[in-house]
């Protein structure tokens, strides 16, 4: 029997895990027939139609363009557009991705539907409820029907919140399956050459958290620990609206030498990927780069008190110090004196997650 599929996505991140599970499932048009619905939470049709077509991704078959708003707004709209797409496609199974507005409004409605939610990337938690992407995980984990976890962690959460173990399934980090289908054309990027970069004598930097960005003065004290790194290693930050936003705000720009910190537009997927992968180390405060630097095996400093990642902190390269600029320093001397910590690349982060859930949707 054929089986029909919605595939929701509303961002970027969305983007990078649904790309690898939209190609398997393209493979048995006896099987499946997948639909692709872009909720457009997060959307700039320059920059979302590069990662469309730089995954190699087909344009969406719904396009519901519900745009930014609070929270309460924008989970409001995808819910009313959702319900729309959802009745009228009326789809065997909706498959959810990550932890956004998306992510949970889709499941919602799927599950009044009555339709069956498998979530990618079950079972993540920060246990930090100040964080709208938390209360988004558990809603989601809740309403799904099949759960498939990245890493270790996700076992232990689900298991004690009491979730059947038959709706369960470890089936590995999709998004390593974007990243390892593009190392090779990442390669061609020429962005190392546009912005004048040295391979490993340069840090990336990425800084869009709230709890980071919105606070005036944790975000000066932070850019201008940064920029006493950038005086010994070159600093490059593709910057996040809201963040260069907030910084023009404050005036925190005016105190900083541009050639310490070289802040650029935001980067599409391969030219990212490639500065990453040839970086020295990298500074964030996002969920995916973690792992993305943990698979890498690229240093990584998360400018966080808790991530719902650990097995990034626990295997990988990854270093949780918070919002703390006298840590940065410390960790990143660290580092520049040759003492980065070591790390190894997770089980089942091998680019086969796409095809274990595929495999069995079809049992």
């Amino acid at each position: 029997m054929r089986r029909k599929l919605a595939l929701v996505v509303g961002a970027r991140p969305n983007f990078m895990k649904a790309a690898p599970l939209m190609r398997e499932l393209r493979r048995y048009p006896d099987r499946f027939e997948p639909i692709l619905i872009h909720t457009g939470q997060h959307y700039d049709a320059k920059m979302s139609d590069l990662f469309f077509k730089e995954l190699g991704m087909p344009l969406p078959d719904v396009f519901l363009g519900v745009g930014s708003g609070t929270h309460a707004e924008q989970t409001a709209r995808i819910m009313i557009e959702m319900e729309k797409s959802l009745v009228a496609a009326r789809p065997d199974l909706t498959v959810v991705f990550g932890d956004i507005n998306s992510t949970m409004a889709a499941s919602i409605v799927a599950a009044k539907l009555a339709i069956p939610v498998a979530h990618v990337e079950a079972g993540l938690r920060s246990f930090d409820s100040g964080m709208p992407e938390e209360i988004n995980r558990i809603v989601t984990d809740r309403l799904s029907d099949l759960l498939f976890v990245s890493e270790p962690s996700g076992l232990r959460n689900l298991a004690n919140e009491g979730v059947s173990p038959d709706k369960i399934h470890f089936v590995g980090n999709i998004m390593i399956d974007s990243l390892i289908a593009s190392l090779e054309a990442c390669r061609m990027s020429s962005i190392m050459q546009q912005l004048s970069l040295t391979k490993k004598q340069y840090v990336v930097l990425t800084l869009h958290r709230p709890s980071n960005v919105d606070n005036q003065h944790i975000l000066t004290d932070l850019l201008m620990a940064i920029a006493e790194i950038g005086r010994r290693v070159p600093v490059v930050f593709p910057c996040h609206p809201r963040t260069a936003k907030e910084m023009n705000k404050g005036g925190v720009l005016d105190r900083i030498d541009p050639r310490v910190l070289h802040i650029t537009e935001p980067l599409g997927y391969l030219d990212f990927l490639r500065l990453q992968s040839d970086s020295f180390f990298v500074i964030t405060d996002s969920g995916g780069i973690q792992e993305e630097t943990t698979y890498l095996q690229i240093p990584c400093i998360t400018l966080r008190y808790n991530t719902e990642r650990p097995v990034t902190v626990d295997e990988g390269t990854n270093l949780l110090i918070g919002p703390e600029p006298e840590k940065l320093l410390q960790a990143s001397n660290e580092i520049i004196a040759g003492h980065a910590k070591k790390g190894r690349i997770p089980d089942l982060w091998d680019g086969k997650t796409a095809e274990r859930i595929v495999s069995f949707l079809s049992d």
